[in-house]
């Protein structure tokens, strides 16, 4: 009898059962590659192990087995239409790097099957590579299986290769879920394109290597790399239809139906609805939980993709606010044992997406009346096809995912051009191009420093030195190798150790000179090359300098403790704002000069200027206490039950750097730093401001660059003090008595243009002109302020029966138009909106309003009298 299992319970049985065969049990990797740049995101359970399986790193055991948190998309629009297409899951795989080949995970997996899963054994086929005999031997011979269940296929099915390099056959467990999901054909097995046989299980023997020729070649150490769907057996298990009604995806499902009110199953357009929000949460549930924030590039453009496609579905089904942040409860209460990063991030991952929702919401609907519209106007005139121009403008001014306008004009029944919205999206990338600048890009260092002799390495010494008696092993002049430089040649300089800190960590690069008797070179920046060498980049001032020779390095002291007072004060920085604003912030990026900091940091609104001064004390009141700055060494495991903050996104060797400052703070970093928060001696903030979606940046000062702003800021206050004929210490008071003396000249002001329109006024209704229905009182006024012609308009409107005013004030530059229509005179047909759209476009301006009232302006007061003029014979037209 098969065992009903739940998922999570699955997911347990399954690492407990290979750790209990010499398995080292990993959790999972996060959604970002780590390092490799080929993928936007994990979407295999192998994918983050590749460097173990290339032998480029070397893994914690030769044998591991993990449960992976994918993400695909390719078939994003199947999911919600079919039972088991899903943008995110988890794949339960067992791997072996050079250690066990196929007996043992043919033998391992037949056991966790047949004896920890309990599947019968009636319902289990499996197959092999076409020329596997090996393979089939061990089903057949070893394992038992019935020759009769198993089954040959060719490479498109059982055997895995991309391009050249590691490859090799695979052999594929199969369930039999019965003839009623099966075809007509008598001969119905594993390879038939029906639905009967249910692959889950596949076990991939990496034993060749695919060279240039196409010849494989066989591997010294083969490898083992398996998946298996974990949603994919839950619905084995618990034998249901989909993924959508498995344990743990219907707990989320319920809440969707209950958020929006809906009943799963009711309709196909709602059903489908529910289950695209029911999956897309668990995917953007768990790519924020992992540092993924939404955006128009990458992987942050997948998250918004996926986030703005769920709240659509939820417009769709008559949600009218937003919801999706609510279901994170959901995800948590079924995920967050299994990945405690969601309990951790709980807060933080419902503030990312009520954030991203929100923005939507501001767009949604106009941006769905836009494309409404277009279409019914594309329709109309028999087209078919939305142009690339109306899609872009969708993407960039309404926040509308190219898939987004796509599915929802597929749905009508258009199309896109594709072709010109990419050449639209190419143009915008271009100009962002254009405004970053080029760049200092350097080319050379690739083909430069692959020359130099691997073994060669640069120690770095600058921790504790700041002066270090060096050799030269490597001058570089205009891109080229050099044995020697001379004087007023730029020059990189490779150094057999270095005092030089090469700019990284956000940290900019060290300063100083290179100087022996009679040569001298002065250092400008420290950079890494891309193989680990420090590259001292400077000018030779003096002399000529050589390869192989001695020479006296030092740092420029003071630079050095400027930029050590920033990096130790964004760390004190990085502590205050998580004690403000809350434990999700977390560092998005910095930058440490001697002259400034910049941190980056996320969060969701401005911080409030209580919050700013909040954080601002908080750090000061550090270095106050003058609290000790210490550095240490040590394994990772040991610093992370430190509590050491590691940053996200970095990729942290066995032994790490720990600063830890007082009871304060403590991160993991490599940079130079202060022995005593004393030594910061005072921290500005002097800007706050968003950067991107869920992105605030902070610019600091300290130290003697905090004196320079009081200076700067004193003499400010000096001058201000002698302009306003006053003492520092009355500022305030003398501008709130020039404050009140300037509001009861503008009160006297305004009775005096009340009086003086007073005076017009009995002008104008000596001259009213009766226009058909209308009694029309026009006039001009220079000089005159738009809210005295209003008063003006509106005491005209009340004294005159079936009135229409027009009236204009202006200058040398600029006119302004209003026109109001009394009660009877809107009745009579009267529309000021219209009447002032005409009037306005004769002076070179445009406006528009109510049927009562409108205002509008223009550039040309030269041609007041003929706008004038054109309300009367509107107004004959009526």
């Amino acid at each position: 009898m098969m065992k009903k299992m739940g998922l999570n319970e699955i997911r347990k049985s399954f690492l407990d059962f290979f750790e209990s065969k010499g398995h080292y049990v990993g959790k999972s990797y996060s959604l970002v590659p780590e390092k490799d740049k080929s993928l936007l995101l994990i979407n295999a359970g192998m994918a983050p192990l590749k460097d173990f399986f290339m032998g480029n790193e070397v893994p914690p055991n030769n044998r591991m087995a993990t449960c992976q948190k994918c993400i695909r998309t390719g078939d994003i629009e199947n999911v919600g239409i079919t039972s088991r297409h899903a943008t995110f899951f988890e794949m339960l795989g067992n791997f072996s790097f050079g250690d066990y080949f196929k007996t043992e995970t043919i033998t391992w997996g037949w056991e966790f099957v047949t004896e920890v899963l309990k599947m019968p054994l009636d319902k289990l086929w499996v197959t092999v590579y076409l020329d596997d005999d090996e393979a089939y031997d061990i089903w057949a011979k070893e394992i038992g299986v019935s020759e009769d269940r198993i089954v040959r296929l060719g490479k498109e099915d059982n055997f895995w290769e991309i391009g050249q390099g590691p490859c090799g056959p695979c052999s594929e467990i199969y369930y039999d879920r019965g003839e009623k999901y099966g075809c007509d054909n008598p001969d119905c097995k594993p390879g038939c394109e029906c639905d009967r046989f249910v692959e889950f299980w596949n076990h991939v023997f990496t034993q060749f290597n695919k060279d240039d020729k196409g010849n494989y070649n066989p591997l010294e150490n083969p490898n083992i790399d398996t998946g298996m769907g974990l949603e994919r057996v839950a619905c084995l298990m618990q034998n249901v239809e989909s993924i959508f009604e498995i344990d743990t995806i219907k707990y989320i499902l319920d809440h969707v139906c209950e958020l929006t009110g809906k009943t799963y199953g009711d309709n196909d357009k709602e059903t489908i609805s529910l289950r695209i929000i029911t999956d897309h949460i668990r995917a953007v549930s768990f790519m924020v939980g992992d540092g993924i924030l939404p955006n128009n590039e990458g992987r942050g453009y997948v998250l918004r993709r996926l986030l703005r496609r769920a709240a659509r579905h939820g417009k769709l089904m008559g949600v009218k606010d937003g919801f999706l942040y609510k279901l994170v409860d959901s995800v948590i209460k079924v995920s967050g044992e299994a990945y405690p990063v969601l309990v951790e991030k709980e807060s933080y991952i419902k503030k990312v997406i009520k954030n991203e929702e929100d923005r939507f919401q501001q767009t949604i609907d106009q941006g769905l009346d836009i494309l409404n519209n277009y279409l019914e106007v594309l329709k109309a005139k028999g087209k078919n096809e939305v142009s690339g121009e109306m899609a872009f403008k969708l993407y960039d001014t309404y926040g509308f995912p190219i898939d987004l306008t796509s599915e929802i004009a597929e749905e009508k029944g258009f199309s896109i051009d594709m072709d010109k919205f990419e050449k639209e999206m190419e143009s915008q990338r271009e100009r962002a191009r254009n405004a970053r600048g080029n760049g200092d890009e350097l080319g050379w260092e690739d083909s430069v420093l692959s020359s130099i002799d691997s073994s060669k390495t640069s120690k770095f010494v600058g921790y504790t030195d700041l002066d270090s008696t060096v050799k030269i092993m490597n001058i570089v002049v205009n891109h080229e190798l050099a044995e020697e430089a001379v004087a007023g040649e730029e020059v990189v300089l490779i150094l057999d150790k270095t005092p030089f800190y090469a700019e990284s960590g956000g940290q900019t690069g060290d300063r100083g000179t290179l100087a022996s008797e009679g040569a001298k070179v002065e250092i400008t920046n420290t950079t890494k090359g891309n193989n680990g060498l420090f590259l001292h980049h400077g000018k030779v001032v003096e002399g000529t300098v050589e390869v192989s020779s001695e020479y006296q390095a030092s740092v420029y002291n003071d630079i050095r403790m400027d930029i050590a007072r920033n990096h130790t004060a964004t760390h004190l920085l990085h502590k205050a704002l998580k004690l403000v604003v809350g434990d999700h912030v977390n560092q998005a990026g910095s930058l440490v000069e001697k002259d400034r900091l910049r941190f980056d940091f996320t969060h969701f609104e401005g911080l409030t200027s209580e919050e700013i001064l909040k954080v601002e004390s908080i750090v000061n009141d550090s270095v106050f206490r003058s609290l000790s700055v210490d550095v240490e060494e040590m394994k990772i495991e040991d610093a992370k039950k430190k509590g050491a903050t590691a940053l996200f996104g970095e990729k942290y060797s066995d032994n790490v750097r720990v600063v830890t400052v007082g009871d304060f703070s403590i991160e993991l970093c490599g940079g130079t730093h202060l022995a005593n928060t004393s030594q910061v001696g005072m921290f500005k903030i002097v800007s706050e401001a968003g950067v991107a979606s869920g992105v605030r940046r902070i610019e600091a000062i300290t130290g003697r660059y905090v004196y320079d702003y009081m200076l700067e800021n004193d003499k400010k206050i000096n001058n201000v003090a002698t302009l306003l004929k006053t003492k520092k210490s009355d500022i305030e008071k003398r501008i709130q008595v020039l404050n009140d003396d300037l509001r009861n000249l503008g009160k006297e002001l305004d009775a005096i243009k009340r009086e003086q329109a007073s005076g017009e006024l009995d002008s104008l209704l000596d001259n009213i002109k009766k226009i058909g229905k209308f009694n029309l009182v026009s006039g001009k006024f220079q000089g005159m302020d738009m809210n005295t012609l209003r008063e003006m308009g509106d005491k005209l409107k009340d004294k005159v029966e079936d009135s229409v005013v027009v009236l204009s004030c202006y200058d040398d530059s600029k006119v302004n138009f209003i026109v109001m229509a009394s009660e009877n005179a809107v009745k009579n047909g009267a529309h000021s909106g219209n009447l002032i759209r005409e009037v306005a476009k004769v002076a070179g301006g445009g406006g528009g309003g109510r049927p009562n009232m409108a205002q509008a302006g223009g550039k040309d007061p030269n041609k007041v009298d003929d706008a004038l003029l054109k309300a009367e014979e509107i107004l004959l037209q009526i």
